[in-house]
């Protein structure tokens, strides 16, 4: 059978395996009240649903094993899981066997109790693959030691000039960025970050680190990519490394991407050096301020709602038990005046507009403008140019802005200076280069901004490779 057949049959496993673990817990809590003479009726459906409970759990354990054999997990740890799952197999169909043939020489209480033990430990182990082992206590701790806001500790380094580079100043930041997803107990993509030696080998796809060649390497490319792109690292719903990080990450592969050198040892640029020296005083990553209001809001207009989602606009909650929304012009990609009247309906409740890939043009912007409670705007791949940023001023919560492939300028962007909550600014494939780089952080201090087209300088360590062309 072809290796995609069996991974797309694999991928069936998570749909699956939630419908055993609820059948055979529904099975044993009818055992438990079918004791009760009031419930005694129940008994006679006990059979049929162990039965289901055994079909299913033994198509989970089978499209458990194909998507082992596809996905890159601990084997350790999928070997427990899958060990378990067919154990959950077992006992539920002899649990079938016995309520079927009540004279089966077997204890249907001790199979009961195992039943329900083996579904415990099987749902944790299979939650350990996929979210990790601490998985259940990262919350709890969360909660007892830290506030909601995500916060990425990273260790001070006395001396930065006699620190080891990677162990020191890389290895931190992918520990808090990549080894969630690549590590010894995961390896999406075939790719491991946790170990020097896999960390070179690379993936599934090839090497991610070509050493003395980092904008050749597939990790600078993925971090570089605009948040919202499917192919950048990490995914976007993860904690995003600064721009310091990443600059430290595309020094450290300019320079070799070596294991045992010290920082000294590496040569150091103007722009390298005070990310440098900030390591020995900076041990906490600053919290990004939070892009969902505190302030209560009231619901928005239905009819307003309704008229954009027959447009082909999405307009979703962003978080359960919110009034804010967010809007999304995913299929809506003809923007018109009515569209933006239905916007204005919605100004105190849309925080996240998404118009990407869209017709918006200037003279539309004006109408943005007038949102002024938006937090995150998305306007990537569009024409909106210098004169469509101008509105943009009057929206001081604004925290994402995305102006990837737009026909902004440097001194259109630096229009927005004003807005204190920024954050993040991306500014990819846009006539703004390396050399307005300086002018942008003076002017957006607290911003990550991505402008793109990062170079490597030529080091005399460098080797260069002279071709003779044949005739």
């Amino acid at each position: 059978m072809p290796s995609s057949l069996l991974e797309f049959i694999g991928h069936f496993h998570p749909l699956l395996v939630h419908l055993p673990i609820g059948i055979l817990l529904m099975g044993l809590l009818m055992q438990w009240l079918s004791q009760n003479e009031k419930y005694r009726p129940v008994q006679q459906a006990i059979p049929m649903v162990f039965l289901c409970g055994t079909i299913t759990a033994l198509l989970s354990a089978v499209t458990g094993y194909l998507l082992s054999l596809t996905e890159d997990y601990d084997g350790k740890l999928v070997n427990w899981h899958m060990g378990m799952g067919i154990g959950v197999v077992v006992i539920s169909s002899l649990l079938y066997a016995k309520e079927r043939n009540i004279r089966l020489a077997m204890d249907k209480k001790l199979l009961s109790i195992g039943l329900l033990l083996l579904i415990l430990i099987t749902g944790h182990l299979g939650g350990s693959l996929t979210h990790g082992s601490d998985y259940l206590t990262d919350p709890l701790t969360r909660i007892i030691y830290s506030d909601s806001t995500g916060i990425a500790t990273i260790k001070p380094v006395p001396n930065v000039q006699e620190a080891l580079v990677y162990r020191d100043v890389i290895r931190p930041i992918l520990q808090t960025n990549c080894f969630a997803c690549h590590s010894a107990r995961k390896q999406k993509g075939g790719l491991r970050m946790d170990d020097s030696l896999m960390l070179m080998k690379g993936g599934k796809d090839g090497k991610v680190i070509e050493p003395n060649h980092a904008d050749d390497s597939e990790m600078i490319r993925r971090l570089l990519l605009p948040v919202d792109h499917d192919d950048h690292m990490p995914p976007k719903e993860k904690p995003q490394p600064t721009e310091s990080q990443i600059d430290l990450i595309h020094w450290w592969i300019s320079q070799g991407a070596g294991f045992t050198k010290r920082v000294k040892q590496l040569g150091q640029t103007d722009k390298i050096k005070p990310i440098l020296l900030a390591l020995q005083q900076v041990s906490l990553i600053a919290k990004m301020p939070t892009d969902i209001p505190e302030e209560a809001v009231v619901k928005a207009d239905e009819t307003a709602m309704g008229q954009l989602k027959q447009r082909g606009v999405l307009v979703l909650p962003i978080a359960a038990n919110s009034n804010y929304l967010m809007a999304n012009f995913v299929t809506d990609t003809v923007i018109n005046k009515e569209d933006l009247q239905l916007l204005l309906a919605l100004k105190k409740q849309l925080v996240w507009l998404k118009m990407g890939f869209t017709n918006v043009s200037n003279e539309q912007m004006a109408v943005i403008g007038q949102l002024t409670n938006l937090t995150r705007l998305s306007l990537e791949h569009t024409s909106v140019s210098d004169d469509g940023l101008k509105p943009l001023q009057s929206i001081q919560n604004l925290h994402y802005l995305n102006l990837v492939d737009t026909k902004v300028t440097k001194a259109g962007v630096l229009q927005l200076s004003g807005l204190k909550s920024l954050h993040s600014l991306f500014l990819y494939q846009t006539t703004i280069n390396q050399a307005d780089w300086a002018t942008l952080k003076e002017a957006f201090p607290k911003t990550q901004i991505d402008i793109g087209g990062y170079t490597v300088p030529t080091e005399v360590s460098d080797t260069t490779e002279v071709k003779v062309k044949r005739s």
